[in-house]
């Protein structure tokens, strides 16, 4: 709200109120202060927020959808998670497996990003040949498909006008 801490000059709407009947995503669950585990504990159990400098609730209906590369089940056991937010987010568990343990996804999200990064870059669509979508196959990606994003972006940028790519 206006005038809660120096520099606020109005009032804004907050990440959760924003996700009023829809869903919000919280990457890196695991990696949350312990201070605003309990904040987000709250509002899951409250259903209602309060925007910071105002005593007023908010009632909020969010679906909330976390995600986290770390074992939650660990740092509860070291104290850096609290379990009662660690059983409130854990209603539907989904594992993704890394993406060096599903390799056969990696063609079609080449493809995707190919087409992603040539709309982006108003460019006309670049083919990626048969060995160079082998080597890409072949590798670990420790960095998943973001990597792999990062990776197809930089073979866009240096292809230049050569609307295939290959191999480096």
């Amino acid at each position: 709200t206006r005038g809660a801490f120096t520099g606020a000059a109005s009032a804004r709407i907050g990440r959760f109120e924003q996700a009023n009947r829809g869903t919000i995503f919280l990457d890196e669950i695991g990696d949350m202060p312990i201070d605003l585990q309990a904040k987000l504990l709250r509002v899951l159990q409250e259903r209602e927020i309060q925007r910071l400098g105002s005593s007023d609730s908010i009632k909020v209906d969010v679906r909330v959808i976390a995600a986290t590369n770390v074992d939650l089940q660990e740092r509860v056991r070291q104290g850096r998670f609290r379990e009662d937010l660690y059983y409130r987010l854990n209603v539907v568990p989904l594992h993704m497996p890394a993406l060096r343990k599903r390799t056969s996804d990696i063609p079609a999200l080449v493809d995707h990003f190919i087409r992603k990064i040539c709309s982006a870059e108003n460019i006309p669509l670049k083919r990626i040949t048969p060995e160079a979508m082998s080597r890409l196959c072949a590798q670990p990606w420790p960095g998943n498909v973001r990597q792999l994003e990062n990776t197809v972006e930089m073979a866009v940028a240096v292809s230049g006008d050569n609307g295939t790519l290959v191999p480096r």
